[in-house]
């Protein structure tokens, strides 16, 4: 007679192997090994750092940042099948406090008992708060676990600076068009957890396509795949045929990464204002479209390029804040996706006007002079003086009344102690 903990060991396999096969492409394609995973070569090269420290199991904390689908949770489950170590994995946005007790205490047992050490995976680990990522800090302090956080986020700003400075970053690029491509003929071939049962008939030219447009995610690429292969079968038959128009309907639209509420935001419109600051009409028309193709708020381009026309053009063409201004005004009378044209005008002119800081510059030193001097007193002869006392005590005493002459006037306009400061160049 089998006994019951392998009777129920065989059903747990069984059961596995049946999600396993009902579960998306990207996750039942997801490699198992270094040598089978695509991308990522400045850190999983033979040689390097990261590659060693998983092979010889002598990890440390660690982050992974980067974009979805670039890799970081398929290289947490080779540690996981690699390392020695007790594994434990939980989500950031589905766990709390209360799941972190529970490692944790699991984790000095296993110490205690065992000598053994647990490595903790945490996905999306910046959704977590202060508190909870304080929570984890004397642990990964006293080696109680190992942590390995992925994150999508600048951990600069989402991890608490405490428990940042005690792991290890690894940027995690966007995988590259070739990477996709071999990540998508894998998919196609295998037989096991794949379509490689299938007859695929595909172009070149397609899985470029397919490739390209998943901007860096395997994920994306993996599950426009999948839908287009399904679409495209009928009934039972081996042979299918895809084509860039029902990838294209797989994909419903480009994917373009762009947080509203996170770093990719600032980093596009900061190449927005470079690219207007350096004249290049081209990269300022791709930039914009860019944050508005991808659901940005218009009116908050509009409100960036207003101060642009005055921060980096300013008098050296006063019509750049009349463009940026009546861009606005037409935005928020029009919407989208009619202003984009709008828009368009705008950035191009700003980008090919004569650029001048000087104003941006001359109201920094007037800032610094009235923080480092206070509240300068107005000198009596530029002081109105409306009531019978204010005269007697010397308001406006002295004050030449500029019409009254054919010249220019000199008069003293400063406070004392800044007499003839020259702000502007």
């Amino acid at each position: 007679m089998t006994p019951i903990n392998q009777k129920v060991g065989l059903f747990d396999n069984q059961f596995n192997q049946y999600l396993k096969k009902d579960a998306p492409l990207a996750d039942r394609i997801r490699p198992e090994t270094l040598d089978d995973f695509f991308g990522q070569e400045e850190i999983i090269s033979e040689g390097k750092l990261l590659r060693r420290a998983i092979e010889k199991d002598e990890l440390f904390s660690m982050l992974f940042w980067g974009p979805p689908g670039s890799g970081k949770t398929t290289l947490a489950k080779i540690v996981a099948k690699l390392t020695k170590s007790n594994f434990e994995s939980i989500s950031a946005t589905s766990s709390g406090k209360a799941d972190l007790k529970r490692v944790i205490s699991e984790a000095e047992d296993k110490r205690k008992m065992r000598n053994e050490r647990t490595i903790l995976f945490i996905d999306e680990i910046h959704r977590w708060n202060k508190a909870q990522q304080d929570a984890l800090l004397p642990f990964v302090e006293n080696g109680i676990i190992i942590l390995i956080g992925a994150t999508t986020e600048n951990p600069s700003f989402e991890v608490n600076s405490a428990l940042l400075s005690r792991c290890r970053v690894f940027v995690i690029k966007p995988l590259s068009p070739e990477n996709l491509k071999l990540i998508i003929k894998r998919a196609m071939s295998d037989k096991e957890k794949g379509f490689g049962y299938l007859d695929i008939q595909v172009t070149e030219k397609t899985l470029d396509f397919l490739a390209i447009m998943s901007n860096g995610d395997a994920r994306t690429a993996l599950n426009a795949l999948e839908i287009a292969i399904k679409a495209s079968r009928k009934g039972e038959q081996k042979m299918v045929q895809l084509d860039q128009e029902i990838i294209t309907e797989a994909l419903q639209k480009t994917n373009l990464i762009y947080d509203r509420a996170g770093e990719e935001h600032y980093n596009i419109i900061s190449a927005l204002h470079k690219s207007m600051r350096g004249s290049d009409p081209d990269a300022s028309l791709y930039w914009m479209a860019r944050m508005l193709e991808a659901g940005e708020d218009p009116l908050f381009i509009a409100r960036r390029l207003i101060r642009f026309a005055s921060e980096d053009i300013g008098l050296a063409d006063p019509e750049a804040l009349v463009q940026a201004s009546s861009a606005f005004t037409a935005c928020h009378y029009i919407g989208v996706p009619e202003c984009n044209v709008i828009l368009a005008q705008a950035v191009v002119y700003l980008a090919k006007a004569t650029k001048s800081n000087s104003l941006y510059i001359a109201y920094g030193k007037v800032k610094k002079d009235i923080e480092e001097r206070g509240n300068d007193p107005v000198p009596l002869h530029l002081r109105n003086a409306p009531t019978e006392l204010m005269k007697n005590i010397g308001y406006g005493a002295g004050y030449k009344y500029n019409p009254d002459f054919n010249k220019p006037v000199e008069q003293e306009y400063m406070p004392e102690g800044l007499e003839g400061r020259k702000y502007l160049e």
